[in-house]
């Protein structure tokens, strides 16, 4: 190896590629691309968001601002969980973020360093444990299970991997790639365990308003935990109001952890953009209609998508419960980087190999149904003809 990488730190160096974006850099150039790999829609933010930041940028908010996030957006947060979960919050509990990325290495740094150990479910979201990694703690992945029902976590398999060196559990519901979505019950169960540990746990609930069965949010550790409780929710505007670009996020966290978080967002990134966080005032009061569109349309473009693979003996998938992936199987094939290689190469659908996202994820590709029935249309097309082969 050159001498420069090798004078970095080990972390540093042994940080993953992303096996999402290896694919991507793959096939990014093709003229017939359909591009379902990246955890994105295709819709562009609303209006209303973006003019808010317009109106920010016109009053001049393009300086430093507070680290925490603007008062006015902590309290739109504590508003919107408020409705959310049908009990008090204070501003005091949210940290404004530069993405829900960096609220999940802020929400590690708080937890764990060099020595420790997260345990979390595999497949998983593959960023977590490379932070994990990077902070020189040790990811240590427990499989779920598969079956025609759908992906199931095994509460006693998770502890049983907890070590004197384990110091939080990760959590992600509903679940980046599978689909999967923990119960009520589940959550207490791991809630309890944890405490009794005095285990943190990261609750990343990302996809909270992505669930299709007639509800109108997932069940989140909020609906279980109490005062004192060490808990760390992960959470993003990317998904809800179609703001990946904006890189804008939040921390979900005791009140008492204030100056320790404000530390080490001064230390990263030294807070968002006040224009950006006027975005996101707008998306938190004026935006549960937009989100209601967009589980809508998702719930159709999974049922669109699946309609077609249901033809191939060839596939196998759990239904989705939450979230807006399919997460599924190709007969015949081991290699998940490979098989997204080779189909992108002949059809022109991009997809993500679940390699990426964990041991447990081998074989399976990543579909992401948030997008236009049109695009979906064509793209269950192609691969209905590839399948046939």
């Amino acid at each position: 190896m050159n001498e420069l990488p090798m004078s970095l730190r080990k972390e540093a160096r042994e940080a993953p590629e992303s096996g999402i974006v290896e694919v991507v850099n793959f096939a990014r150039e093709r003229e017939d691309l359909i591009p379902l790999w990246v955890g994105e829609g295709d819709l562009k933010t609303p209006d209303f968001i973006r003019e808010a930041a317009y109106l920010g940028l016109d009053a001049g908010e393009t300086f430093y601002t507070y680290q925490r996030g603007i008062p006015e957006l902590r309290r739109a947060l504590a508003d919107y969980h408020s409705r959310q979960y049908g009990r008090g919050f204070t501003q005091e509990e949210f940290y404004v973020t530069g993405s829900g990325m960096q609220a999940m290495q802020i929400a590690i740094q708080c937890v764990a360093g060099v020595g420790d150990e997260v345990i979390l479910h595999d497949p998983a979201w593959p960023n977590l444990a490379a932070v994990v990694g990077i902070m020189g703690a040790r990811a240590v992945p427990v499989p779920m299970r598969f079956s025609a029902d759908g992906w199931s976590l095994d509460i006693d398999r998770m502890f049983d991997a907890v070590t004197p060196r384990t110091r939080a559990i990760y959590l992600n519901s509903p679940c980046n790639p599978t689909g999967w979505v923990a119960g009520r019950e589940t959550l207490k169960a791991v809630l309890d365990r944890a405490r009794q540990l005095g285990l943190w746990i990261i609750a990343d609930e990302v996809y909270s308003r992505f669930v299709y069965g007639g509800e109108a949010r997932a069940p989140s550790f909020y609906d279980v935990a109490e005062k004192g409780d060490r808990i760390l929710y992960v959470n993003t505007f990317s998904k809800n109001w179609a703001m990946t670009g904006w890189r804008i996020g939040w921390l979900g966290a005791p009140a008492e952890l204030g100056q320790i978080i404000e530390n080490l967002i001064q230390y990263s990134t030294s807070g968002v953009a006040g224009f950006m966080q006027r975005a996101a005032i707008a998306a938190l009061n004026d935006g549960d209609n937009f989100v209601e569109e967009q589980v809508t349309r998702a719930k159709a473009g999974s049922t669109l998508i699946r309609e077609v693979l249901d033809n191939s003996e060839r596939v196998e998938y759990a239904p989705p419960q939450g979230a807006f992936y399919l997460f599924f199987k190709v007969m015949g094939f081991d290699d998940s980087r490979e098989l997204a290689k080779t189909i992108v190469s002949q059809t022109g659908v991009g997809l993500a190999p679940g390699a990426a996202f964990g041991p447990a994820g081998e074989g399976y590709l990543r579909l992401c149904f948030a997008r236009s029935s049109r695009d979906l249309a064509q793209a269950a097309e192609r691969l209905q003809g590839w399948l046939s082969r």
